[in-house]
């Protein structure tokens, strides 16, 4: 783990989000709001404007390229932990716990709460956003029956942003 470095990235870096994005969306599709479909053939425009809307994004590279990716969507009160993924080869190494402290670090040096939505059958996710300190609030009331549900988790403060990089 130790020669995967976190990088953060901007809109210049579009082809790196483009790839690893792509990749997380084809092995987890079930992860994510979007699917592969919807961004296989999105226009580098597109993808430029995918990573100046988001405040901030950090791709896990390895030397045989991007092994994970994490975003926080910033609003006035809160950091929305979104788009997470790390590569099957790099599962169970604590990449997952890295890439969530650079989130929760950012945001509380904001002076923001972390949040965030993960699918309710998704336990591993879950499991390491508890790890990493993050309290499940449950599954939010008035969510469609026709979806598949997802679960609210906030991060439970400033003492944990310290650990959550051992899990």
């Amino acid at each position: 783990m130790d020669d995967v470095e976190l990088v953060r990235i901007g809109p210049d870096d579009w082809a790196e989000l483009r790839d690893v994005r792509l990749a997380a969306l084809l092995d987890a599709p079930g992860a994510f709001g979007a699917r592969h479909a919807d961004w296989a053939d999105a226009t580098e425009q597109r993808w430029r404007a995918r990573l100046a809307d988001v405040a901030l994004t950090v791709v896990a590279r390895s030397d045989t390229g991007p092994v994970g990716v994490v975003s926080g969507a910033e609003s006035e009160d809160v950091v929305e932990l979104i788009s997470m993924w790390v590569a099957p080869g790099e599962r169970g190494t604590g990449l997952a716990g890295r890439l969530i402290d650079h989130v929760v670090t950012w945001a509380a040096d904001r002076g923001r709460t972390t949040c965030l939505m993960v699918r309710d059958d998704n336990a591993a996710a879950i499991r390491a956003y508890a790890r990493a300190g993050f309290v499940d609030l449950g599954v939010p009331a008035g969510q469609p029956d026709d979806v598949p549900r997802e679960r609210r988790m906030q991060h439970g403060g400033a003492d944990h942003a310290a650990d959550a990089g051992t899990g």
